[in-house]
């Protein structure tokens, strides 16, 4: 399984940035897509999840209402919009595909097999 997060840069605090996942080596589909990040001396954190054919998102609190999370099976990708970035949403990014539902990816009850290389993103305020 290979997952290449892409599209992280450094922005100012206010503007939108989208992300791509790619996966290959798995079946795309029937999995739920799990993006994460992890800031300088923080723990990883779930922000957001699609579930398997774009039926159900989740978010973390921190970017409810800011972030949309979606996916093309036809591409194996997945993509997070991230809108009003803030100083705060700095952090390495990554994907995942797992089967677990989205609330236990985000709270890491269930723990990823496979991270991938992440992507950085650097907001400026």
């Amino acid at each position: 399984v290979q997952l290449q997060a892409s599209g992280g840069g450094l922005v100012q605090a206010g503007v939108s940035l989208r992300l791509s996942c790619d996966a290959s080596g798995l079946l795309f589909s029937p999995n739920f897509m799990g993006w994460y990040r992890q800031a300088p001396g923080k723990e990883r954190e779930g922000v957001a999840c699609v579930a398997p054919s774009n039926v159900g998102t989740a978010y973390a609190d921190s970017v409810k209402g800011r972030f949309t999370v979606s996916r093309d099976n036809d591409k194996n990708s997945a993509y997070p919009q991230m809108n009003s970035l803030k100083a705060e949403d700095t952090a390495v990014y990554f994907c995942t595909a797992e089967s677990a539902p989205c609330d236990q990816l985000l709270s890491l009850w269930v723990r990823p097999g496979s991270w991938g290389q992440g992507t950085l993103v650097t907001v400026s305020s």
